[in-house]
This record gives C-alpha cells, sequence and structure tokens, in this order.
C-alpha cells in the first residue's frame, strides 16, 4: 500500500515538474521575441537596455510600460544618443510627426501646417503657405519708396551729362530673416546731370585752335 502511494506520489510531482518545463520554454520564446537587440531584458517589461547603436523605446499603457530596442524612432519621437542608452524620447505636440527636440517640430501630421517648429490647423496671420509644402512663410509687406537720390554718376553729382538716382523702400525684420519673396525694394532711373560743375572754368570753343585764313580773291590778289 506504501508503495502505491509513493509512486501515485512520485507521479504527481512528475506531471508538475514536466508542466513548470513546458510554461518556462513558452515563457523564454516570448521573451526572447520581445527582447531582439536588447542587452539586459525583463519579463515583464522588455528591453531595459540596448544594444550601442540601437534606441531604447518605452511603449506605455497605462501605469504599465514596455521597452524595445530599435534602429530609428517612429514618427512622433526623435532620437536622443547617451553615454549609457540611447532613447526614443516623444515630441510633446500629439500633431507633430517628426521633431527635432521635445518642443521643436520639423514635420506635422496630415492637416497640419509648420510655422517656426510648431504646429498649426492654418496658417497664423502675415504668413502663407508655401507652394508644394506644409509650411507656413512670413509674407512680405513693403513699406513706402523713399525720395529720389542725388542724381550721379560713378560718385559724382556733376560734370556728366547723365546719371543715376535710385529710390528704396523696407520690410519687417521678421520677414527678411524668413527669406520670404519680396516685390522689388530699390528702383532706379536714368536722369540728367549738370554738365559744369559750380566754380568750374569753361573754356571757349574756339580756344586752341588756329585761326584759318581766309583765301584772297582775285581783285585783292592783284593789288
Amino acid at each position: 500500500m506504501q508503495w502505491i502511494i509513493f509512486m501515485l506520489l512520485l507521479f504527481i510531482s512528475s506531471m508538475e515538474m514536466l508542466a513548470q518545463n513546458r510554461w518556462k520554454k513558452q515563457a523564454s520564446a516570448g521573451l526572447l521575441e520581445n527582447c531582439t537587440g536588447c542587452v539586459l531584458c525583463s519579463e515583464d517589461n522588455g528591453c531595459i537596455t540596448c544594444h550601442h547603436r540601437l534606441f531604447l523605446l518605452i511603449w506605455r499603457d497605462g501605469i504599465r510600460q514596455f521597452g524595445m530596442c530599435v534602429h530609428t524612432c517612429p514618427p512622433g519621437y526623435f532620437g536622443v544618443r547617451g553615454l549609457e542608452v540611447n532613447r526614443c524620447t516623444k515630441c510633446r505636440s500629439p500633431s507633430c510627426e517628426s521633431c527635432f527636440s521635445r518642443d521643436f517640430c520639423m514635420k506635422c501630421k496630415d492637416k497640419f501646417y509648420l510655422h517656426k517648429g510648431q504646429c498649426f490647423r492654418q496658417c497664423p496671420p502675415s504668413t502663407v503657405v508655401q507652394p508644394g509644402t506644409r509650411e507656413c512663410q512670413e509674407t512680405c509687406e513693403p513699406g513706402p519708396w523713399s525720395e529720389w537720390s542725388a542724381c550721379t554718376h560713378e560718385s559724382r553729382t556733376c560734370g556728366c551729362k547723365w546719371g543715376v538716382e535710385t529710390r528704396v523702400r523696407e520690410v519687417a525684420g521678421a520677414a527678411r530673416e524668413e527669406g520670404a519673396a519680396c516685390p522689388p525694394l530699390l528702383e532706379t532711373r536714368k536722369c540728367r546731370m549738370r554738365k559744369h560743375c559750380p566754380g568750374e572754368k569753361t573754356e571757349p570753343k574756339n580756344k586752341g585752335k588756329k585761326r584759318q585764313k581766309k583765301p584772297k580773291t582775285e581783285a585783292e590778289a592783284g593789288t
């Protein structure tokens, strides 16, 4: 009787060990799938440390988080390389598809427009959409024209027959910095100059020329 009880206990113990080994193998297989590229991995939280070329991406689901090692960060994240671990950090704006830093967006999601690192439903005032892009650019609104400058030619204001005079107009500093396409900001036109400068002595037109003698007539030649 004791022998039968001993064999029964041994059989139950063997079945429990078999089931436990099977569960460990399944857990290990799942763990390996979720720990690709990991240096250190947790059964409950996935990757904790990645190889030096990979980025650690943390997915959050409520209070639970799970780590993965990826070559490139997904949309809405940007990569930050560190001495110990490289991380994928989430962009602050939910409308940002790609960002340079947490608060500076480089590309917005569909139906949003990019302006100075931020995403907007529509371009802000005094901006327009650049053709072929979803980026807003400052509009260029020049101010009034200045008065025409003095008529000059090679920095001279007299002594020549023709010269050039110019006038200019300014635009707001923001539009200039943004590189907005502006209408002409400088105009020139031809102008007539004073041919002689004040105080300049004019020479007679016939100065330096020899006076030509009139040919004698036949009557004068005979006398």
